[in-house]
């Protein structure tokens, strides 16, 4: 069966964009190196982040995020992002007018719906859920196996928190990767069931 990571990257005191959404620094990390981490030619970043992130990448079959970050992404221009092959949004409304019906997306009901889909498109590779409030909602459900940060050295002080509305509380175990990259520090956890 898939796993289920919830990502992003954030500031310190746990944010992953201002209050109107702007992401302010926190990627300033993906053009802060000298290593390519992808063919755009445009996100290059430290050996130690690329070893880490690009192989990471490669395992993602399907992205999970609400309607509203599709909203803001414009839908990526209906290319998934980092190559995934899917991507399954959480919404109650059904796509755009004019959205083309042959672009890998998917609109679904509800994080059941989401999670479901998610693992029937992934084939046994990674789903990956955007931190946020999408993200609190399958952490909430018991769908998150592990957990990704991208930590950026910035205080935000408010804004969107990367583990969104989350009224319980969840335990972790103990990180299992700290690796320091330019202007990041990549922590992975995995979540206790």
């Amino acid at each position: 069966m898939s796993k289920v990571v919830m990502y992003a990257s954030v500031s310190v005191d746990g944010f992953i964009a201002a209050e109107n959404d702007d992401p302010g620094p926190l990627f300033e990390w993906l053009v802060s190196g000298e290593v390519a981490l992808d063919g755009s030619g445009v996100l290059k970043v430290s050996q130690a982040s690329y070893d880490y992130v690009r192989p990471y990448w490669d395992e993602i079959a399907v992205t999970i995020a609400g309607r509203h970050v599709f909203d803001i992404t414009d839908g990526w221009d209906g290319t998934p992002p980092a190559g995934v092959d899917h991507v399954v949004v959480v919404s109650h409304r059904p796509p755009p007018e004019g959205w083309d019906p042959e672009a890998p997306y998917h609109f679904v009901d509800g994080i059941e719906a989401a999670v479901a889909k998610a693992r029937e498109l992934a084939g046994g590779r990674t789903v990956e859920v955007a931190a946020g409030d999408v993200g609190s909602q399958f952490l909430a459900a018991g769908h998150v196996d592990e957990v990704r940060m991208d930590v950026v050295p910035v205080v935000f002080g408010s804004g969107k928190r990367f583990f969104g509305s989350v009224h319980a509380q969840h335990l972790l175990e103990d990180p299992d990767v700290v690796i320091q990259g330019n202007r990041v520090l990549h922590l992975r956890y995995r979540v206790r069931h």
